[in-house]
């Protein structure tokens, strides 16, 4: 695991056991998946590059816009769906034909490949990548290289 990959899955493990509070982002007190990767962004990086609109748990599919999906592209760097690392921020499309609205980040790599999400009902966890998680990946991101 390289050290840039092994900071940020320490510190989203830090972030385990938060509750799930929707448009939250604060360690320890509440937060979605965007929440999540927000906090970890401040620790990693510094300040928010933007903040998010208010949005309502069915955000963008109305519109069926993939509104999480370019953001991610305007602030995290884009990577191959096969180039998989420790830290990486991936994607998912909950449901077929639905726009991709959940994120999480790797954990774990090999036969215990795992990620850490929040998750509505649940909180901040870590999950096995099993198959069925798998199979709803869209995108991988990475955080900018530290300065």
């Amino acid at each position: 695991m390289s050290g840039q990959g092994a900071r940020i899955v320490a510190t989203a493990r830090g972030w385990i056991g938060t509750p799930y509070r929707h448009q939250a982002a604060c360690r320890g007190a509440g937060c979605d998946c965007l929440g999540l990767v927000r906090g970890l962004w401040c620790e990693m990086c510094g300040a928010e590059p933007e903040r998010p609109p208010a949005y309502s748990m069915d955000w963008s599919e109305p519109a069926r816009q993939e509104v999480l999906w370019q953001a991610a592209a305007r602030h995290l760097l884009v990577k191959d769906l096969t180039e998989e690392a420790a830290g990486d921020v991936i994607l998912f499309r909950m449901r077929e034909g639905a726009v991709a609205k959940h994120l999480g980040v790797v954990a774990e790599l090999g036969a215990r490949a795992s990620f850490i999400h929040a998750y509505s009902g649940h909180g901040v966890v870590e999950t096995a990548l099993s198959a069925p998680w798998r199979r709803r990946i869209v995108a991988r991101f990475a955080f900018p290289e530290e300065g």
